[in-house]
Formats: C-alpha cells, structure tokens, sequence
C-alpha cells in the first residue's frame, strides 16, 4: 500500500531492525481507513497480520504490514483455548493496548469476542468504545452479515470503523458444524454477497472472506467498494490476513491455505535447547555476562 504522507524523522523506527522504506516498503504516516479504499482503487494488495503482544506488533509494524489484527484468535493460539469462544473482553484489552501502544504505522483492528455485541446494537457499541477508549484500538472487527447491519451503523454514526467478517466465522462454530469452507453452493453464494454489500451499505470498511470458494471471493471484491481481506479465499481478494503463528511456523501443523513462510517455532526450540544445555553444563554464564565489583 503507498500514501504520499512520509513520517517525520521523530516517528521513526528506534529497533535495530530495518526500518521498512529500507526495503522498498512504502510508509505513510499512519495507515488510516481511507487508505484502505484508495488501495483497492490503485490495485494494490492490503497486508494483515494478526498479533496479540508488544514484541511481535512492533516487528510486524516495522515491516510494513498496513493492518495489525488483535483477533479473538488469541484464545486459541496464545490462551490454550480449543476455540475462539471462551475469549472474554476483559482478555482482549490488554492486549489490544500492548499492539496499539508499540504501532506507529499499521492500522490497529480489535476483534468483539463473543457474547459481547449480538444481542443489540448498543451493547455492541458499548463494547467497541472500551476497544478505543481503554485499549487505543482504530477500529473494531465482528462476525456476522446483514442481521447486523444496524450495529455497523450505530458504530459508524459514533465515529468508531467497522471490519466485517463473513463466510467462516469462527464464533458460530458450534453452529457451522466445525471448521468448513462456506457459500459451496448458488444459495449460499449469493447470500454472502447480499450479506457483503449489506455491512459495506451500512459503513464497513473492510470486510474479512474466511474459507470460501476464491470464485465467490473474487464476485464479492468485484460488487464492494470497500476492500475485500481473505484468508483461505484465495488470490482474488483486495488484501490478505494470516494468523502469524501460521505465517511464521510457529507450530507442527498449519491449515492448507496458511504458508508457512519462516520456521520461527523450530528456532526457538533450537534456542531454547542451547540454552539449557549452556546452562547445565555451566558454559552459561560466562564472564563477559557477569559483574564484578
């Protein structure tokens, strides 16, 4: 994504890593909801990555991803959760404040767990000003089509940027019958792009495809004025997100449409062996580790 805004030199990166213009990133000020729309109109590909701490936000915002997902994926990637249900928004806060607090470039989106917007448009408001106002989220993301269309334009009205999430959302799980490609069939298709222009007409300005035929994917992204994000939706979508623990090899299985493009898990076991053996065999510390008086 490119912006004709360039940071200030205060605003740079203090990490020793690279910042992302030395790699022929492009890096705006700030990632803010326009860009998102101007980047679907030039053709250009949106990043996501979720992350759910301080260490990782900051590594991924330098890289130039342009959108930091806080997702309730956190519970069953960094909680020990088998789902995403059990996540309360008590547990999101704080880390939705960790990324925002270290992102300088990336637009910071917060996930509403379950349990905490379907049951009005106000209580899904109530929920998504803690998510800016406490945690210092920009925008909030829920799953859900047109049934919710009116909670997308209270938050609006209220200043607050919704992402949609169609097509496999993990919070109905019970209902879908597990983890299952969605919209396979005409009926089903055709309800999820009337449910995509649905949150657009009402003011979202993204909507996440989750697992559904890259056909149907691409149909949506050609009808909504506001971009498409995929994952497991194929190449024709406006954008892509991963969960980064899939992205980065975190662990021994990834599903089929998540590359693995490092094997960042098989590192840090490495690392952590070395460790302990430096350790045990009393390698660690050494002198230049220690203080004399």
């Amino acid at each position: 994504m490119t912006d004709t805004d360039r940071p200030d030199s205060a605003g740079a990166p203090t990490s020793p890593a690279a910042p992302p213009a030395a790699e022929g990133v492009p890096v705006p000020k700030r990632v803010r909801v326009h860009h998102l729309r101007q980047a679907k109109e030039r053709g250009e590909a949106l990043t996501m990555l979720t992350a759910y701490d301080a260490v990782t936000a900051r590594i991924f915002d330098e890289a130039g991803i342009d959108i930091l997902l806080v997702g309730d994926s956190i519970g069953d990637n960094m909680l020990g959760h088998p789902t995403t249900i059990p996540v309360t928004v008590d547990e999101m806060i704080p880390a939705v404040r960790a990324v925002a607090r270290v992102s300088r470039r990336a637009l910071v989106v917060a996930d509403l767990p379950f349990g905490s917007y379907e049951a009005s448009p106000q209580q899904c408001l109530a929920t998504a000003v803690r998510m800016l106002k406490e945690a210092g989220a920009h925008a909030v993301k829920f799953e859900g089509g047109a049934h919710l269309a009116e909670h997308v334009r209270l938050l609006t009205r209220s200043g607050i940027p919704v992402v949609g999430h169609l097509g496999f959302t993990p919070q109905a799980e019970n209902l879908l019958g597990g983890k299952r490609v969605q919209a396979r069939d005409n009926d089903a298709a055709e309800q999820l792009v009337a449910d995509a222009l649905a949150l657009a007409d009402a003011g979202a300005v993204a909507v996440v495809l989750e697992m559904v035929p890259a056909p149907v994917a691409e149909r949506v992204t050609e009808v909504l004025a506001v971009p498409t994000i995929g994952i497991g939706a194929g190449p024709g979508c406006d954008g892509q997100v991963l969960v980064w623990t899939d992205m980065a090899g975190m662990t021994g299985w990834s599903p089929r449409f998540a590359q693995r493009f490092g094997e960042v898990g098989a590192e840090l076991y490495r690392a952590t062996r070395a460790y302990a053996r430096a350790v045990r065999e009393r390698a660690f510390p050494a002198p230049e580790h220690t203080y004399e008086r």
